[in-house]
């Protein structure tokens, strides 16, 4: 069943649309404010809002332009209903992403019919997205390594249990990608999937994004929610991904060790605890017994979920995989631009293979796109059309000693393959790769910087 929001502050309007969408076999929740409607967004899914333009507590538009912005994959599409309808409001609407712009007083009939292409619009967008999806995560499971075939293996043993998942791996490993795969493996897969990236939210907002806060317990300012349900709350019965859980703040560690514990906890300005039921799969590109020996994370929170360790390998640990990745790409971005037949000649892909990838299958992906929109005439990718940073770090790789101008550059050059060498040795860690090359970790960090050897390699 289809779920409508419908947003207007005259209460006739409200009880009229909401008879007739129901009679239509719409699921229907009404708003009067603003403000009501975005806290009703923010606590679940609709597949399309009926919003109107003249609300008593802010414009229409702004609060289209503020639910657009919303950290939702599921967005709902958006139509515009107002009784004083202009040009220039139609027109603003459209550029803040309005599906429509009807006028009042509406046509049952048009409204029928647009609210139906919208959810169809909706539709076909979650289908693309969870195509590329899909693709994604083929990508991050693609090869016939040994760490690929480990890596698929272990996937089957731990998808269908409870226990909890650290994963570690590298930016651009496809963590996220893994942990929706596993939670589409589960017991859970017919429940949410709510992830949070530790890393990209302030201190100060990291408890009520975790666990939300009730009625008057902050200060709502225009388009906040006077209340929210947290990623704890909004994941209860399914799977919660805590990314990047190495970046949380040794106060906010404390209350999710707890909720881990008890499998409850307390909202902000709430004074009844809420119980939840969240299998929790977090991950980190951090070294997080180094973190601990540090000082920088909780000892018995990395056991609460280090259950069951999980490693996502480096695309530098699995070279031989590139070509299949790179077929794959093509594939998908060929379908996309309507170039099905591009190929890549085989100087290209070693000069691939030899790269160090910092940025790993995500780069690979992302080097790949721009290669194919840049050279929309090309039907065979050459080393040429690559970045000039990726061909000139694949050829040298394999360089002779004439190929060198310079005595500095040649030492430079051998500089640089050795530090990579040892940092792959130490998986990336700079502390053990600066002990094993006999150098000050300070002494390290600035040779990396003048080879162009990033921490993250």
């Amino acid at each position: 069943m289809n779920h409508i929001l419908i947003v207007d502050d005259e209460a006739e309007i409200r009880d009229s649309l909401e008879s007739i969408l129901s009679e239509e076999g719409y699921a229907v929740t009404t708003a009067a404010t603003a403000g009501e409607a975005l806290t009703l967004l923010a606590d679940a899914s609709y597949d399309a809002v009926l919003l109107d333009v003249w609300l008593p507590d802010r414009d229409g538009l702004d609060a289209l332009a503020d639910i657009r912005q919303m950290d939702s994959a599921h967005l709902p599409e958006v139509i515009i209903i107002s009784g004083h309808g202009t040009i220039e409001a139609a027109v603003r609407a459209t550029k803040l992403g309005a599906y429509d712009f009807l006028e009042k007083p509406l046509s049952l009939d048009r409204t029928l019919i647009v609210l139906k292409n919208a959810i169809s619009a909706r539709r076909l967008r979650e289908d693309n997205r969870e195509f590329v999806r899909q693709l994604s995560f083929r990508a991050c499971v693609t090869g016939n390594s040994v760490p690929m075939k480990a890596l698929r293996q272990q996937i089957k043993l731990m998808a269908p249990t409870n226990g909890r998942v650290l994963i570690y791996g590298e930016s651009g490993t496809g963590k996220e990608l893994i942990g929706r795969a596993m939670h589409a493996e589960s017991l859970r897969k017919d429940r949410v999937f709510v992830e949070l990236n530790c890393a990209a939210i302030p201190e100060d907002h990291i408890e009520t994004e975790l666990f939300g806060y009730r009625r008057g317990a902050i200060a709502a300012g225009p388009g906040t929610p006077a209340e929210k349900r947290g990623t704890f709350e909004r994941a209860d019965g399914g799977t919660l991904f805590l990314d990047e859980v190495g970046d949380m703040s040794l106060k906010t560690q404390a209350r999710v060790l707890r909720a881990l514990d008890e499998q409850r906890f307390l909202p902000v300005g709430a004074t009844q605890p809420v119980h939840v039921d969240v299998r929790v799969i977090a991950a980190t590109n951090k070294d997080l017994e180094e973190e601990i020996a540090r000082g920088n994370f909780r000892e018995d929170l990395f056991y609460r979920l280090n259950v069951i360790p999980f490693f996502v390998p480096p695309l530098r640990e699995r070279k031989e995989d590139i070509p299949e990745l790179v077929k794959e790409f093509l594939q998908e971005f060929g379908a996309q631009y309507g170039r099905p037949h591009v190929e890549m000649h085989p100087d290209a892909l070693d000069a691939l293979r030899q790269y160090h990838w910092p940025g790993n299958v995500r780069e690979l992906r992302n080097l790949v796109e721009r290669v194919l929109i840049l050279n929309p005439k090309t039907l065979r990718i050459e080393r040429r059309h690559l970045p000039t940073l990726v061909a000139r770090d694949g050829a040298r790789s394999g360089a002779r000693a004439e190929e060198f101008s310079t005595l500095q550059e040649a030492r430079e050059a051998y500089e640089r393959d050795y530090i990579l060498k040892k940092l792959d040795e130490c998986h990336g860690n700079v502390s053990r790769t600066a002990e094993a090359l006999g150098l000050e970790r300070s002494h390290l960090y600035r040779k990396m910087r003048a080879l162009g050897v990033t921490v993250k390699e």
